[in-house]
């Protein structure tokens, strides 16, 4: 296996949110875009990845009302492990493997998110 970049692989459409919006809004965004997470930002800040998962698992079985839920309050930790778009794909690998995380944001050196990098993007990486 070639070691690529992160930005040779990653999905650079990426939805981003702002931590009030509602979960509503952002599970709407998801269906609308057919994707199973967005980034959680305000302005260039990255506060962390939302997810299908996190939204069923803390929202909805939690008892929150998503139309008034606000992502920020369900969104993982603020702990981010974040990737930038020259990092190699044998870091990202390495860093999900750490963290046990099946997806990372990629943020550009002054902190603007750019795109996610999963999983599955290392496996079609891996089978190329």
């Amino acid at each position: 296996m070639t070691n690529r970049t992160v930005r040779d692989v990653m999905s650079p459409s990426t939805a981003t949110v702002e931590p009030m919006t509602t979960v509503t809004r952002a599970a709407a965004l998801m269906r609308e875009l057919d994707a199973t997470d967005v980034l959680v930002a305000y302005e260039r800040d990255l506060f962390g990845v939302l997810t299908a998962r996190d939204i069923v698992l803390r929202a909805v079985a939690g008892g929150h009302d998503p139309d008034r839920t606000r992502v920020g309050s369900v969104c993982p930790p603020p702990a981010v492990v974040a990737l930038a778009p020259h990092d190699t794909t044998d870091r990202a690998a390495e860093l999900m493997r750490r963290y046990s995380v099946r997806r990372l944001p990629v943020v550009e050196p002054d902190g603007a998110p750019v795109g996610v990098v999963g999983a599955a993007d290392l496996l079609g990486e891996a089978a190329a």
